[in-house]
């Protein structure tokens, strides 16, 4: 039997049978289309947290500064860094940290309305800088801090629980016992969270809660510039030569995080992806064995008119080869298909590998060919006495 005449039986054999045939290979396919999908969606999703790693952590650089070394008109220089979008000079203290507020100058014992809050001094690029956002009012410039205004501005929390929700009437808050007119709340804090529960001032109120001098600068720097800047903003805050006392707080190596990232996705739906496909041979072994026991007359038939072992086991492991190569052939189109749609739906960036579409139907027929290896072999193993009786 030439390899002509082999594909032509299994061919034979598998068209005599159509819808067996067809739901033998939607095993393979749901197999090979579980496999495609499930890693085409962890490559995408893995490359959306790493996008968004990127665009948070790997764009933030603190630099926490000693007593009296970084001044407030230091941190202006930083701007003019390649590679800086914004930075913030933050000045906080143990002192500052525990201060009591209260929304009003009447002690009600009916109504709570002191707090204990921080008291931070921050530059007015702020809100910029910690990607926060505006929600009521306005945050103060650089004419508050030069015309020494008392105003402030609390976070969206610390506004909550002084039961303050609008400032359109310029409420005011009483910080040992001064008052400060509030100007407006900020919220939204994509980065140091801490600050929604802090009342804000401008850096020429600092001197009244005893921040003299920068404790902390924040930089929001543009995607992969991080390293660099983390290593130029000590020597622009203090080029005397004290930049070694400055301590940089920077993020670690995107590379590092996208490929652990990238790891832990695909390594999970690797493991649903193979289970399915284990599934889909399972399914064409099962097929193949019972069409064995059907078809014990024609392989009696062909073994009496002079087949051999090896032609009858050819005949089936071309059978359920063929099923697992139609079948990698369509899950991998079907696989590739729902990875653009899912992406689509969701405006992600489909992430594909080629190689993988390509080695899918060698897989399917792979899959095809262990499957129907028992049933051919038990085939092959018939006598023709017995299985013409």
């Amino acid at each position: 039997m030439g390899p002509r005449d082999l594909w032509e039986e299994a061919l034979a054999g598998m068209l005599a049978r159509p819808v067996r045939s067809a739901l033998t290979t939607l095993g393979t396919v749901l197999g090979i289309g579980t496999l495609v999908i499930t890693l085409g969606i962890a490559a995408t999703a893995g490359n959306q947290i790493v996008g968004r790693f990127d665009a948070l952590t790997a764009t933030s650089v603190i630099v926490e500064t000693p007593e009296d070394r970084v001044g407030w008109n230091d941190v202006a220089g930083l701007t003019r860094l390649n590679g800086v979008e914004s930075a913030t000079a933050l000045a906080q203290s143990e002192k500052s940290s525990n201060q009591s507020v209260t929304a009003n100058a009447v002690i009600d014992p009916t109504r709570v309305s002191g707090q204990t809050l921080a008291v931070v001094a921050a530059g007015p690029d702020l809100p910029r800088t910690v990607k926060g956002r505006i929600l009521s009012g306005r945050f103060y410039d650089e004419g508050h801090s030069a015309r020494r205004d008392r105003v402030v501005v609390l976070g969206a929390d610390a506004a909550e629980m002084l039961g303050i929700t609008d400032v359109r009437h310029a409420p005011a808050v009483f910080i040992g016992g001064r008052a400060y007119t509030v100007i407006g709340i900020l919220g939204g804090f994509r980065r140091e969270t801490s600050l929604a529960t802090a009342v804000l001032i401008p850096p020429a109120l600092g001197p009244e809660f005893g921040l003299r001098s920068v404790t902390r600068v924040l930089i929001s720097t543009r995607l992969g510039a991080a390293e660099l800047i983390a290593r130029q903003a000590p020597l622009m805050l203090d080029p005397r030569g004290g930049a070694g006392e400055l301590r940089v707080i920077a993020p670690p190596s995107p590379t590092r995080a996208k490929d652990g990232v990238q790891e832990d996705v695909n390594g999970l739906f690797l493991i649903l992806g193979l289970v399915s496909l284990v599934v889909g041979a399972v399914g064409i072994a099962n097929v193949t064995l019972v069409t064995v026991m059907e078809r014990v007359n024609e392989i009696g038939l062909r073994r009496a008119l002079g087949a051999g072992r090896r032609h009858i086991a050819y005949q089936f492991l071309t059978e359920s080869g063929f099923i697992g190569l139609i079948g990698g052939i369509v899950g991998a189109c079907l696989g590739i298909g729902v990875v653009v749609a899912v992406s689509a739906v969701k405006t992600w960036t489909p992430v594909l590998d080629l190689r993988l579409a390509l080695v899918s139907p060698l897989a399917g027929a792979l899959v095809g060919l262990l499957a129907g290896l028992y049933p051919a072999l038990r085939a092959a193993r018939m006598e023709p006495v017995e299985a013409l009786r």
